[in-house]
């Protein structure tokens, strides 16, 4: 338990005075905890932003990972608009059956009373069965429980990663793991690709480095890893369970999003995993993701 405690008290300690050293021109950036997370000022996202407020949040999300903007009442098209900074629009096999006007590049939904499950209520990465996996993903929540709740837990994968030990570093380093849309779609929640498609399922790395800042991360995830082919179904079963408990149960690793009305949160795809929380039934939450891809793949 020490070494757990020792090491993400560095690793937070060093990360969290670092950020707090980050200025910026053009925004206001605030940390939400050591770990990961920052809410954003000075921004209007129903406007076209200039050059250098793009640069600076686009370092501010590698800097933090998950980015909060507060008081933003984007119309659908704006929300679209600022996910193009990002990259391509992501297109969800399931998007235009559950969009306005059917757009593919709108994921929503609603989590109603009768609903039998909410949307990313495990530890995930958005469709990271992809061979391109979605890099940047932004969820405008459009109605809130009254009561409260719905917040989402993020994790920051770099420190799931680093905070092994360096026996098990070496060993899972070497390794990939499958990652498919029937584990995450079929099998978690009933859901079947249209007539004559199938989902995708991709081989990545267990653990990636990350393009942008250099720094390795761990990725696999509950939701859509469904084996590590090097090993047997009982060595992958176990290693991967190992894997996933220490994400979800180290709270070293994670932060809380409080939501409240005309929130954006925007959040590094790769580097992170995330969680519904489904705390607030028999009351309503509703929502729109816009993702964005940048035609990598993770690479060891």
């Amino acid at each position: 338990m020490s070494f757990y405690r020792d090491y993400n008290d560095k690793l937070s300690l060093e990360n969290w005075n670092a950020r707090r050293r980050s200025s910026y021109e053009t925004i206001r950036v605030t940390p939400l905890s050591p770990a990961l997370g920052a809410e954003v000022d000075g921004v209007d996202l129903r406007t076209a932003l200039h050059p250098q407020q793009v640069a600076e949040i686009q370092r501010a999300r590698a800097e933090n990972l998950v980015l909060v903007f507060r008081n933003q009442p984007v119309s659908t098209e704006q929300h679209k608009r600022f996910g193009q900074l990002f990259g391509r629009l992501h297109c969800h096999v399931s998007a235009g059956k559950r969009a306005p006007g059917g757009d593919p590049e709108v994921l929503a939904w609603k989590t109603t009373q009768a609903s039998r499950f909410t949307a990313g209520e495990a530890w995930h990465s958005d469709v990271s069965c992809d061979p391109e996996p979605i890099t940047t993903s932004i969820l405008h929540l459009t109605r809130l429980p009254e009561i409260g709740g719905g917040d989402t837990a993020f994790a920051n994968m770099y420190l799931a990663y680093e905070s092994l030990s360096d026996s098990f570093k070496q060993f899972i380093e070497g390794l990939t793991a499958v990652h498919s849309g029937e584990e995450g779609w079929t099998n978690g929640y009933g859901d079947e690709p249209a007539p004559g498609a199938s989902f995708t399922a991709t081989e990545h790395p267990v653990v990636a480095r990350h393009p942008v800042t250099g720094r390795k991360f761990l990725f696999v995830n509950r939701a859509f890893t469904s084996h590590i082919p090097q090993l047997t179904r009982a060595e992958s079963q176990a290693v991967l369970e190992v894997l996933y408990r220490h994400v979800e149960t180290n709270l070293g690793f994670q932060t809380r999003i409080h939501w409240t009305p005309d929130t954006l949160v925007l959040w590094d795809n790769w580097a992170t995993q995330h969680q519904a929380i489904w705390d607030y039934y028999p009351y309503e939450r509703w929502g729109e993701r816009i993702s964005a891809v940048s035609g990598e793949r993770p690479q060891k």
